[in-house]
């Protein structure tokens, strides 16, 4: 309770000793954000809490649903998160003190006297008003030898005695048929069936203590610290409880301290130069206030976003989990034995039973993803690179973006602020895997595919496409959110390696972008002039299918578009060395693609399964393979048409003047074709005969 006044300490002695950081040396002092006043760390956890009920199709925000809760109303996170939505039933709740108990509370009411409560100063359960308590509740001690169950709190709790002690009453709170289990308090109330008491290192709460398996809520909030054990969490989340870790949840207290001291070092820098005075900088902090919270939930909304979007696909992905387990652990980066994580007997268990890792181990590996991708990039020059200096800017609040823009540039931490933002974006858009894949498949630095990653991200656009996904929340169901999120992950892997494999290393960011983001952008507002009709009938029957679940027509249609729009940066490429019109290259691109079997294949490649990592290597190396065959033969194709010819008349001629070799080609396909679905063998086999056929010249050598 005395945090502000530390700081505020701490900040006068570092200003008395001149330290550069002022009073940016501590956070939350008396000019410095007030998370309780901000309410932030309980409404970042509230982003965990939204999501995990939205993906059960539930909206908390215009819906009633009951809560269980850990805490009081002059808690900070509890007493902030028990005001985030009028539709909150509160069951009951306890901290040190009480017990309250409202059986079956009117949601208005109830949340105008929580309110009260939490703006009393000091207040305790003791001070709810009696009157608005449902009949059968009541607020009791904790110092009580036993405590009178109603029937209304029998029949909600599922308590069969007529008195029980308060140890019991809290156990049987923590077990109850809730919708939501909020901790907003202190102590660790729940370990996993194999932890002993002493397991848990919590003594003052081993009498209240329950197992994961107990409970029966569907949702956990941990607005507070160590609620859990991370043991107990697995357990919960194998049972298909939906819930993340504390430092995911209330990861927005520190978030925000980030912010305001980044901030602060900012503007000290301007006041030094006497271009602010300081009670104008004070004056603009609180000005920020409401734009300083909105970055910081911002973070929690994302992290949340792409750990649900890893979740939906993650039974395909336990082996390539557990390879990126294994780097972290001979980089010295991880003891999985520290964070329990799964040893690899557990983890091939797991996967003979179709489960993969569950959501709050992942929270672990999205933690060290991050961790190990910021410690690569930022001793690298990519934090130099001009082209970022605009992911410097949107750490920042938009006042400063507009009156301090040279100065953000020249902050004493922009390299460190850039890596950061980078290392966000990469892992919450790309996945946790993402690097560390890309990385054995080309052998290049964290720091290059950082650089092709953001030109793919700026090529694309994708910035708006994620926007615009999320503009749908509570509109479409999660899971039509998530799975269009992953076809702009597919084409972020396939733009990222292109872009690696065939361009000069290091990137030139800005002329890439600048080389491929008009011209590809462009052709996908062509795509239908260009593919095939088999391509253009999918591509509509998967925007039809899209608008049928909700998605807006314009955005159907873009991420129907998708799946070929890496394909256009092969068309832009082979258009600017040729001096061929981009749409003609792209006709004779896509015509190349369906005549010659190099659609039907890859999709046939797609089917195959990849959870197996070496299976994935193989099928990616065959796909990669066709389309630097297709791309080849178009090139050798087009040259013609910059003499004036047409692309469909010179793929004929070039057919004509190898016809025995194309026709050995097409029996192959068709004999694939018959079988229905190829296995891996027939597929190289097929992709040898394409590369064979790709490179041959007219007079057959």
């Amino acid at each position: 309770k005395n945090t502000a006044t530390f700081s505020n300490t701490a900040n006068a002695i570092a200003a008395e000793y001149g330290f550069w950081l002022d009073d940016a040396f501590a956070s939350g002092g008396s000019v410095g954000y007030d998370h309780k006043k901000m309410g932030i760390t309980a409404r970042g956890a509230w982003e965990s809490v939204k999501r995990h009920f939205r993906e059960m199709n539930v909206d908390i925000m215009a819906s009633p649903f009951t809560v269980v809760g850990v805490g009081d109303m002059s808690g900070d996170v509890f007493g902030n998160g028990m005001q985030m939505s009028r539709h909150i039933r509160l069951l009951g709740a306890f901290n040190h003190q009480h017990i309250f108990l409202d059986p079956n509370p009117d949601p208005e009411r109830s949340f105008e006297e929580r309110r009260r409560l939490f703006e009393l100063p000091r207040s305790t359960w003791a001070d709810y008003d009696a009157a608005l308590i449902s009949e059968g509740g009541g607020v009791y001690e904790r110092s009580l030898k036993s405590i009178p169950v109603s029937p209304q709190v029998a029949q909600i709790f599922g308590i069969t005695e007529e008195q029980v002690s308060p140890a019991e009453l809290i156990q049987a709170l923590l077990k109850a048929p809730v919708e939501l289990l909020w901790f907003g308090g202190i102590g660790t109330y729940v370990k996993a069936r194999s932890e002993s008491h002493a397991d848990v290192g919590d003594r003052a709460n081993d009498a209240l203590r329950i197992d994961a398996a107990d409970i029966r809520a569907r949702v956990i909030g941990e607005g507070a610290n160590l609620g859990m054990t991370q043991r107990s969490r697995v357990e919960y989340a194998l049972r298909g409880g939906r819930l993340n870790t504390d430092f995911i949840d209330n990861s927005a207290g520190v978030d925000c301290s980030d912010h305001e001291v980044n901030i602060k070092i900012l503007l000290g820098e301007v006041e030094r130069s006497g271009k602010l005075s300081r009670p104008k900088r004070d004056e603009l902090l609180r000005e920020m206030t409401g734009e300083v919270a909105g970055l910081v939930l911002r973070d929690n909304y994302l992290q949340n976003q792409a750990l649900s979007v890893t979740q939906l696909v993650s039974p395909y992905l336990l082996e390539r989990f557990a390879r990126f387990i294994r780097a972290l652990e001979r980089g010295g980066r991880l003891n999985r034995a520290i964070e329990f994580l799964p040893d690899d007997e557990a983890i091939a268990a797991r996967g003979k039973q179709t489960l993969s890792l569950t959501r709050p181990e992942l929270c672990i590996l999205l933690s060290y993803a991050k961790m190990a991708l910021y410690d690569e990039i930022l001793p690298s020059d990519l934090p130099d690179a001009p082209f970022l200096q605009e992911d410097l800017k949107l750490y920042f609040p938009t006042p400063l973006r507009k009156s301090y823009a040279k100065a953000i540039g020249q902050h004493r931490l922009s390299r460190e602020i850039i890596a950061t933002a980078v290392t966000n974006s990469i892992v919450n858009r790309a996945g946790i895997t993402f690097v560390h894949e890309v990385k054995e498949k080309t052998g290049l630095s964290a720091a290059d595919i950082a650089r092709a990653y953001v030109v793919t991200r700026e090529v694309f656009g994708l910035r708006d496409r994620w926007a615009e996904i999320e503009a749908l929340d509570n509109q479409v169901p999660a899971t039509v959110q998530a799975q269009m999120l992953l076809d702009c992950g597919r084409l972020l892997e396939r733009g990222t390696v292109w872009f690696l494999t065939e361009c000069r290393q290091p990137l030139d960011m800005t002329g890439q972008i600048k080389a491929y983001a008009a011209g590809t952008q462009e052709l996908g507002g062509k795509l239908e002039e260009m593919v095939s009709g088999a391509d253009r009938t999918l591509l509509a029957d998967q925007a039809a299918a899209l608008v049928g679940k909700g998605v807006p027509a314009d955005l159907a249609r873009r991420i129907s578009c998708l799946g070929w729009m890496g394909q256009l940066l092969d068309v832009v490429r082979i258009s600017k060395a040729a001096s061929v019109p981009a749409v003609q290259v792209g006709k004779a691109y896509f015509t190349i693609g369906s005549r010659f079997g190099f659609d039907w294949l890859r999709r046939a490649a797609g089917s195959l399964p990849t959870d197996k990592v070496w299976d994935k290597l193989a099928v990616t190396a065959i796909v990669d393979d066709l389309f630097s065959q297709q791309s080849e033969l178009t090139a050798r194709v087009v040259s013609s048409v910059r003499k004036g010819g047409d692309a469909g008349r010179a793929i004929d001629d070039w057919v004509e003047e190898r016809r025995p070799l194309v026709t050995r080609t097409e029996q192959l396909l068709a004999e694939l074709q018959a079988v229905g679905t190829p296995d891996l063998a027939m597929l190289a086999v097929a992709n040898r005969q394409l590369k064979s056929m790709a490179g041959v010249g007219p007079d057959g050598k």
